[in-house]
């Protein structure tokens, strides 16, 4: 791993709150994020780091009660709804766990207007990462305000599944199965073996 990176892994610390949301079953994902981006966890030991992108930002605000949920995806247990980001507001992911997917599914939320996305495109992005075991959320460039930057290439499958053949502008939702997250676990970010995970991802920029 280059130095650069294992430092931004070092420096992270990532912190995971469970906020209740009408029961006990059904979560609301919300989170006080980590100083430094986890997204380098993402990234393969021979990877480049991710890279903070200055030139957007990603909207801070809780997000607005839109009525209802833009996907909703019953899982092999459990279920998740998401609503995608707004130019003022974060997206809104509600777990009723455990869920897990035996199978990647990709949902369009809102398609954008640009180019479509190469496999191996560089690509900007604003996201949050909920684990689907708990509803927790392991990582959330929204509520650092600072979307970043990396290669689709260097991304754990699922990642790179949610956002290639996608067009920029888009907002995307993945529901990843282990395999093509962390089948090993990711103990930093809280992610056990087998755990399903969930992101809502906007895609600001792509360079292919």
């Amino acid at each position: 791993m280059p130095s650069s990176a294992a430092l931004l892994v070092c420096a992270a610390s990532l912190v995971v709150t469970l906020a209740a949301c009408g029961s006990d079953s059904e979560t609301a994902a919300t989170s006080s994020s980590p100083s430094t981006s986890a997204m380098a966890d993402l990234l393969p030991p021979s990877s480049a780091p991710v890279t903070p992108a200055s030139a957007a930002t990603c909207p801070t605000a809780a997000p607005q009660n839109a009525g209802a949920p833009e996907w909703t995806l019953p899982g092999t247990t459990g279920s998740v709804a998401v609503t995608g980001s707004t130019d003022s507001a974060a997206p809104d992911v509600k777990v009723e766990a455990p869920f897990s997917v035996t199978e990647t599914q990709v949902q369009t939320l809102k398609p954008g207007d640009g180019p479509v996305v190469a496999d191996t495109a560089a690509v900007t992005v604003c996201y949050m990462g909920v684990n689907g075991r708990d509803g927790s959320v392991f990582d959330n460039s929204y509520e650092r305000g600072e979307p970043v930057e990396f290669p689709l290439d260097g991304v754990v499958p699922g990642f790179q599944k949610a956002i290639a053949g996608q067009k920029v502008g888009s907002t995307v939702a993945v529901a990843m199965t282990s395999a093509d997250g962390y089948p090993e676990g990711q103990p930093a970010a809280g992610i056990e073996p087998g755990d399903s995970l969930v992101f809502a991802i906007k895609i600001l920029e792509a360079t292919n």
